[in-house]
């Protein structure tokens, strides 16, 4: 029996934390574009929540599903952060993203939008997301329906 590991197996690709809130969502686009949960995971505070889709609100291991679903889609994400606005150790930051590229069916997908998303600074001074909301203002769907 082999005592070496099998790197792409049991290594987690890390990517360093951020002291600039700024460039937090860049770090952000580099831990989801490594394709691991763990990952990206490591991006978000311990209580963090995460809005996968309008007026959807998900924490812990609702929320590392519905990133594992954007994960599972297998494409990049890109972002370009518009805004900053930090007081103290909270940060608003305002960021348009962009996934596009061939879907798991083979076809094009394209999704985008522009994220309000609040990061905290941590104790040990690195910025993670507490609200993850990449749809920023969007409305949730209208139902529609009705007795009849």
């Amino acid at each position: 029996m082999s005592s070496e590991s099998n790197i792409e197996r049991d290594h987690v690709p890390t990517v360093p934390l951020t002291t600039l809130p700024e460039q937090h969502p860049a770090v952000f686009a580099e831990s989801f574009n490594t394709g691991s949960p763990d990952a990206l995971a490591r991006v978000y505070e311990a209580d963090a929540v995460f809005i996968p889709r309008p007026g959807v609100r998900t924490t812990g291991k609702a929320m590392e599903a519905a990133n594992a679903d954007f994960l599972a889609l297998g494409l990049p994400i890109s972002v370009r952060t518009r805004h900053t606005y930090t007081v103290d150790d909270i940060a608003l930051l305002i960021v348009d993203w962009v996934i596009d590229g061939p879907g798991p069916d083979g076809k094009r997908l394209r999704m985008e939008g522009t994220a309000t998303d609040v990061a905290r600074r941590g104790p040990d001074g690195l910025w993670r997301y507490l609200i993850d909301n990449p749809f920023g203002t969007a409305r949730p769907p209208v139902e529609t329906g009705g007795a009849g």
